[in-house]
């Protein structure tokens, strides 16, 4: 399977922003790419820095304008395409939303994403209901997706019943990032923990992985903070962790990765985690903490 990966340094202009996407989709089927992945919220800036009620706005219905125009830019090319989108749901009811456009320009599926944060310059418990669609993957004409969403991919369990529930794919499309006063080595620690938590999933659960994430710096609005430095580092792993692909910190890419789908099943057999799970046992993951 042929992936492409769309890293991206946005602005405040949504058109330029999803023409450039459309152009980069474009070059990348031509290339050969069965499937494009998309970073999150990839049409505008990441206006989770601020709490602003006139950013809902910005949100649309699915079916709405961007499963139709990428609908129409997929059918055309022929390709997959993963979106990442503000969805209205109903008034009051907004999500992050990763959904998936298969080859005819149909959507095959979406995930409501689960992990909502709250932290500062990423507020975005005040504009995303937590998901309510579980951890389910996508039937695709190129395999089953399992999709999560950024603050997903800190989170073990997650991984873990998207590839129970059959994913054959990880993919999480991302935004993450620096605040520039945290010391230089501090910024390392943080983006070498995103990075091994995410080869582990890999690992632990045999599984390829695709994390998208944007680049560059996007001020804060409201000028209580120097903005976020987006720190790129988009990257494809295979089962045991190991990079097929990694993209540079402040550059824009748009690249096509090749994973072997058959890898998969050759590595459950040489470890074979899930043969030796201790499932009578795993109860207490259901608790918040376990008191003695």
């Amino acid at each position: 399977m042929k992936i492409g990966i769309i890293q991206q340094a946005n602005n405040s202009d949504r058109t330029d922003n999803v023409s450039r996407l459309q152009s980069k989709v474009s070059s990348l089927a031509g290339r050969g790419a069965d499937m494009v992945v998309l970073q999150e919220l990839h049409n505008g800036l990441y206006f989770c820095q601020t709490e602003e009620t006139a950013v809902f706005d910005q949100a649309e219905t699915i079916p709405g304008p961007s499963t139709d125009l990428f609908g129409q830019l997929a059918g055309e090319l022929h390709i997959v395409i993963v979106l990442s989108l503000f969805e209205k749901r109903a008034s009051g009811i907004y999500h992050n939303t990763a959904v998936v456009i298969e080859k005819d320009g149909s959507i095959a599926g979406k995930y409501r994403k689960m992990h909502i944060p709250d932290d500062p310059a990423y507020y975005e418990k005040f504009y995303f209901t937590p998901g309510d669609l579980g951890f389910r993957p996508i039937d695709t004409s190129v395999g089953r997706l399992g999709l999560l969403v950024c603050w997903d991919q800190w989170y073990p369990e997650a991984a873990r019943l998207m590839t129970l529930a059959g994913a054959e794919l990880l993919i999480y499309p991302t935004a993450i990032g620096w605040e520039s006063s945290d010391p230089e080595e501090e910024k390392q620690r943080q983006l070498d923990a995103w990075v091994t938590l995410q080869r582990g999933h890999a690992i632990a659960n045999g599984i390829p992985v695709v994390s998208v994430n944007r680049t560059g710096l996007e001020a804060d609005p409201s000028e209580q903070t120097n903005g976020i430095r987006f720190w790129g580092n988009s990257f494809v792993c295979g089962p045991q962790g190991e990079f097929l692909y990694r993209a540079p910190q402040d550059e824009e890419v748009d690249q096509i990765v090749e994973i072997n789908p058959e890898r998969t099943e050759n590595v459950r057999r040489w470890w074979p985690f899930f043969r030796d799970r201790r499932i009578d046992a795993y109860g207490d993951l259901t608790k918040r903490w376990i008191d003695e």
